[in-house]
């Protein structure tokens, strides 16, 4: 039997979504207020789920402690308090959307866990606006 834990973080970043090969009417249309030269931020909120058999010596799925170390050396301790596009290395050539953002945090994770492991990610920008990826 697979069991699922989940771990839930936020992070605040700043961020601007732009495409450098538009030009800035192009730029302002598709993106709209995101745009903004001066950027804008977010209060992400973050949720890891992991899924998978139940260790028997220990009864858990995964010790959440490891979760939550992985998830601050990964996530917080890079993009909490960040501009994303200018402090953080991740979002020098990928735009920073909530799409991109959270397959990079996917990748980051995953590449932490035992492959025993499943792993989805969902990402708030907004209380109404989220997203989710589970590899593939």
């Amino acid at each position: 039997m697979k069991v699922s834990v989940f771990r839930k973080e936020r992070f605040n970043a700043a961020h601007r979504l732009n495409n450098p090969a538009w030009d800035s009417e192009t730029n302002r249309r598709i993106f709209g207020k995101c745009n903004n030269p001066n950027f804008h931020g977010h209060n992400y909120d973050l949720i890891v789920e992991v899924c998978g058999e139940i260790d028997p010596d220990t009864g858990y799925v995964i010790d959440m402690k490891i979760l939550s170390d992985i998830i601050q050396e990964e996530v917080i301790q890079r993009y909490d308090h960040r501009n994303l596009n200018l402090d953080v290395e991740d979002f020098q050539d990928n735009n920073p959307t909530a799409e991109n953002i959270v397959i990079t945090i996917w990748n980051k994770i995953r590449n932490r866990l035992s492959d025993r492991y499943e792993l989805t990610v969902r990402l708030y920008e907004t209380e109404k606006n989220f997203v989710e990826f589970s590899g593939g």
